[in-house]
C-alpha cells in the first residue's frame, strides 16, 4: 500500500480514455464519482506539497490536484497505460525553481 494517493476524478470522456488504456479495472468510486488513484511515496508527497502548498489530504492520505496538474497527471497515466507513474510525473508536476529569480554565474 502506498503512503499517499492522488485521486483523479473521471468524467465520461476521461473514463473512456482510461478504458482505452486498459485501466478500467483500476477505476474506483469515491463519494459517488468515478476516479483512479495514483500512489505516491512519502518523498514524492513532500515534493508535491512544496509545489502545491494548498493541497489537503483526507483521512486516507488522499488528495486531489489543482485542475491543470490533474490534467497533466491524467495524460501521463493514459500515455504510459499504468497508474505507477509518480517517479516520472513528479518531474512534470513539481518545479523546484518556480518563482525563483535566475542566478547569474559567479566568477
Amino acid at each position: 500500500m502506498a503512503d499517499y494517493l492522488i485521486n483523479v476524478f473521471l468524467d465520461d470522456a476521461k473514463l473512456k480514455k482510461i478504458e482505452a488504456a486498459g485501466l478500467a479495472d483500476k477505476v474506483v468510486t469515491l463519494s459517488g464519482k468515478k476516479a483512479v488513484q495514483v500512489e505516491m511515496s512519502a518523498k514524492e508527497h513532500k515534493k508535491l506539497v512544496k509545489g502545491f502548498p494548498d493541497l489537503s489530504f483526507d483521512a486516507s492520505n488522499a488528495c486531489a490536484l489543482p485542475p491543470e496538474a490533474e490534467d497533466k497527471l491524467f495524460n501521463i497515466v493514459t500515455d504510459m497505460k499504468t497508474l505507477d507513474v509518480m517517479k516520472f510525473a513528479i518531474m512534470k508536476l513539481y518545479n523546484p525553481l518556480a518563482g525563483k529569480a535566475p542566478r547569474s554565474a559567479q566568477r
